[in-house]
């Protein structure tokens, strides 16, 4: 299980104007902001998604390489799903896998796949075995 994931963003505004609206449906709705001041010497700045008092997504200014990561995150329906996809693509995500059923993986597993604005590949995932 992962506790926290740190990506390189060009734009902070941009990215946080993004996320903010494309993980709202998957009911990752909290943000905060660190400030790298209060850490350990070269600590960056961070602003961070959480959900259920957990802040477990943070962006930080630096060098992007967008195939470098793929980031999967958790939906609670098919719903979710097409919700957190439309959002993403109305907010400058580009198309990677329109919502539906990955039967290469398992025929329950229902997902969508976009390149966020920097080029990082993002899942939206609905596994009904493990909700």
């Amino acid at each position: 299980m992962l506790d926290h994931v740190f990506i390189s963003v060009a734009d902070l505004g941009r990215s946080i104007a993004f996320y903010s609206a494309a993980l709202a449906p998957l009911g990752i709705v909290n943000r905060h902001d660190y400030d790298g001041k209060d850490g350990p010497p070269g600590h960056p700045d961070l602003k961070g998604f959480g959900a259920n008092g957990r802040m477990f997504f943070w962006l930080k200014m630096g060098v992007v390489d967008g195939r470098s990561a793929h980031i999967g995150f958790v939906a609670t329906s098919k719903k979710a799903v097409e919700d957190a996809y439309a959002a993403a693509i109305a907010n400058g995500a580009k198309d990677n896998g329109a919502p539906g059923a990955r039967l290469h993986y398992d025929p329950r597993y229902y997902a969508a796949n976009v390149l966020d604005p920097d080029g990082y590949s993002l899942e939206f995932v609905y596994k009904s075995w493990q909700n």
